[in-house]
């Protein structure tokens, strides 16, 4: 796949650089190929090619005019031939000297996650991500760059994503919640709006670290030998290491003291100290990190992907065509069977009604997968001679993306067959919400080949960031539960041992079932949770809310009880 880098002015904008000594007016247009079914020439009209990135960044080196891309991976040559360093040419210039405010917010970021961090994950991430936005926000303003409407929606989702650890008890879902906001943050922080922009991004903030940590540290010495606040500073941070630490010691040696500063201070012993640095050096060192990427960031988006050689219209369609006529032969019984044709396809077949939701779930699941590789690698090779191609290539990828859609649906509604029989656990509603969010991007991709694909990518990374907001919000385990619960109401049958791996999310619900089901299946939650409440800002609400409802009736089943409760049905298939 060949593939070139853009310009070194592709991402900035003209405005921008009039305002920096040696900028000259060089065009904002991206240098992007487009296939001609995605293209920006869509009826219903597209971004203008001349917007600029997400915010204004620092001006191009000077010496680094060029006429256009190169065409291969082979490093820049710098002064007097020298090969620069690799990604030189996609960074912009050294950030301006890092600010006070800047600087404070960074020490804020890391006192704060010293504090809140060692007790666990919940609302304390959130709060500690606020001091860390600020610091990133100052040093974006002192480097120039100005927030876009997108450079706000990805702080503003990013943000709303750590809130997940704060109302569920799962520590899955709020994986998922972190590792999406990290991600958003570095869209933010980007402000890329291309494919490699969007994919590559996080990888700017794993670069930043060390370079983030000398920018602070000659911020530092900068104001502590030549500045007025140099002592000032210096009299604030040996204060706020007193304090931290005599004040930690105290409320560990003394319960009446520790009662005093209530449970913002946290309890101390000789054993936490490394641990509470480590967590100062990591808030520090993420902070400044998300910092240096505002005030310098990675112009991921000069990077361009070139098209792929352009096939013929009967090379290129018949093997598409054949595939959507299998497709549609495919779809024709899934409509039948969707519209109540179960009977006469299980008599056909000899399976069991949960047998026939089981067999097909996963191959039409890897069948959606494999569909979006398929479009993607027809866009790379489609022809692009014209308003006939574009034409073909619409309708034929189009028609391929509507089939998907039925497909999708066929393995929504097995994998609803499948919990029908044998209950819901977390690998089934993770794959169906897998499966949904595929179908949400095929439904981009047909929208994209009407109105034009620059917005794609970033409808693409929105839609995933959605849909793990959502995930985290509807509590997975709370939903198992509920749906089991019902189950159980319906045909008798609950999985007692799987009841008692979830989360606290799941009290509320399994508070609904008869005794001794309830206190069985509570009882392995309260074990998890354990006896003593955590602070509250590393205590999520689902967690609070199991805590509320053990102690108002606390589960009283014995071993025996439990295992004749239990013995229906041991696990779910």
């Amino acid at each position: 796949m060949p593939v070139a880098r853009r310009p070194r002015h592709a991402c900035v904008p003209s405005a921008a650089r009039a305002d920096r000594p040696g900028g000259g007016p060089v065009s904002d247009t991206p240098s992007t190929p487009s296939t001609p079914e995605l293209s920006d020439s869509g009826s219903g009209g597209s971004e203008k090619e001349s917007e600029g990135p997400e915010d204004a960044v620092p001006g191009p080196r000077a010496a680094e005019a060029s006429s256009g891309p190169p065409t291969d991976w082979a490093y820049p040559a710098g002064p007097a031939g020298k090969p620069e360093p690799f990604l030189a040419d996609l960074r912009a210039e050294p950030p301006a000297p890092v600010r006070t405010g800047t600087l404070g917010a960074v020490l804020a970021t890391g006192l704060l996650s010293m504090v809140l961090l060692g007790d666990g994950l919940a609302l304390n991430l959130l709060i500690v991500a606020v001091p860390a936005a600020l610091a990133a926000y100052f040093a974006a303003e002192q480097a120039g760059r100005r927030p876009r409407p997108w450079t706000l929606v990805w702080a503003i989702a990013g943000l709303g994503l750590l809130a997940v650890p704060a109302l569920r008890d799962a520590g899955w879902p709020s994986f998922l919640a972190i590792v999406s906001a990290v991600a958003l943050g570095s869209l933010a922080l980007h402000g890329c709006r291309t494919w490699p922009g969007v994919l590559l991004g996080p990888l700017g903030l794993f670069d930043a670290v060390l370079s983030g940590l000398g920018w602070g540290w000659r911020g530092v010495r900068g104001r502590a030998s030549g500045s007025r606040s140099g002592p000032v500073l210096r009299a604030v941070a040996v204060t706020a290491v007193l304090l931290l630490v005599f004040g930690a010691l105290f409320a560990g040696a003394d319960a009446a003291f520790a009662g005093l500063l209530g449970d913002l201070m946290p309890d101390a012993s000789v054993a936490e100290g490394p641990w509470r640095v480590l967590l100062f050096a990591a808030g520090v060192v993420g902070a400044l990190a998300a910092a240096h990427t505002a005030a310098a960031p990675v112009h991921w988006d000069r990077l361009v992907v070139g098209p792929g050689r352009e096939r013929g219209r009967m090379e290129w369609a018949l093997p598409l065509i054949v595939l959507n006529l299998l497709f549609a032969a495919f779809n024709v019984v899934q409509l039948a069977v969707l519209f109540g044709g179960y009977d006469a396809v299980l008599e056909k077949t000899d399976l069991s009604y949960a047998a026939y939701a089981r067999q097909g779930f996963w191959q039409l699941l890897l069948a959606t997968l494999l569909t979006l590789v398929v479009i993607v690698l027809a866009l790379r090779w489609a022809p692009r001679d014209g308003s006939r191609d574009r034409g073909l290539v619409r309708a034929v990828l189009g028609t391929l993306c509507a089939l998907t859609l039925v497909v999708v649906a066929s393995a929504v509604r097995r994998m609803d067959m499948y919990v029908d029989a044998y209950g819901l656990t977390r690998l089934r509603v993770s794959v169906v919400a897998v499966e949904l969010w595929l179908g949400v991007i095929i439904v981009l991709i047909m929208a994209a080949g009407v109105w034009g694909a620059r917005w794609l990518p970033r409808a693409v990374a929105a839609s995933a960031a959605a849909g793990v907001l959502a995930f985290g919000i509807l509590s997975p385990d709370g939903l198992i539960a509920e749906r089991n619960v019902q189950r159980y109401e319906d045909t008798g049958k609950f999985d007692l041992e799987y009841a008692r791996g979830l989360s606290a999310d799941a009290a509320p619900a399994i508070d609904g079932l008869p005794e001794p089901l309830r206190s069985c299946a509570l009882e392995g939650i309260a074990n998890g949770l354990g006896s003593e409440r955590g602070p509250w800002y590393a205590t999520s609400l689902g967690e609070a809310r199991a805590r509320d409802i053990i102690e108002e009736r606390p589960p009283e089943a014995t071993q025996a009880g439990c295992e004749d409760s239990g013995g229906r049905e041991t696990s779910y298939r």
